[in-house]
């Protein structure tokens, strides 16, 4: 039952199937039967977990197991209290109202490798980072999120799901490790 940690990079389907001109996880794993346990968008990038156990995979990806999720956000404009106040209390996104979540005004990531393509810059309207830690993770929410307080996502990395961090894992996107059965007993 290996447990794989991949770094996804940007525009990078979370699919193993072949999608005409676009990347798939098919080409940077080739590791046989094993599968996402929750997945990223395109346009997102960051720390994915994958594994050939059917439970395990429920257990990281479902909601009712609230593995808790840590986005690092750049958004187009400067988070103040007000706006971290609204995204930290519950957001009716229409489709749904968000659980209460932790948002934080965090500085740049030091360790945060430059996006490929980069993120377009504008003199006259600076950026900010924010992280959000999620225990949900419904269709594009971080960004809903943040549009919804009108801070709309330029970047969106995810850097940790449960005990498993790019912080204590440092991957390229890319890269991958397995993660070894007894660790990850060890972890939970």
């Amino acid at each position: 039952m290996p447990l794989i940690l991949f770094n996804k990079p940007f525009q990078v389907l979370c699919q193993f199937s072949p999608q005409e001109g676009r990347q798939s996880l098919a080409d940077y794993l080739s590791i046989p039967g094993i599968y996402p346990a929750g997945r990223l968008d395109a346009d997102s990038e960051g720390l994915m977990l994958l594994t050939d156990d059917g439970a395990l995979q429920h257990k990281i990806a479902h909601p009712d197991h609230k593995e808790a999720k840590t986005y690092l956000v750049q958004v187009d404009g400067i988070p103040d209290a007000a706006s971290l106040a609204r995204l930290q209390a519950p957001i009716d996104l229409g489709d749904f109202v968000t659980k209460p979540c932790r948002a934080v005004r965090i500085a740049e990531p030091e360790w945060l490798w430059p996006r490929n393509p980069p993120i377009r810059t504008r003199a006259d309207k600076p950026t900010g980072w924010i992280a959000i830690t999620l225990e949900e993770g419904k269709n594009r929410q971080v960004r809903r999120m943040t549009a919804a307080v009108g801070l709309p996502t330029l970047r969106l990395v995810r850097s940790s799901i449960g005990p498993f961090s790019l912080a204590t894992h440092p991957l390229m996107p890319g890269e991958f490790v397995e993660i070894p059965v007894a660790a990850l007993k060890s972890k939970r």
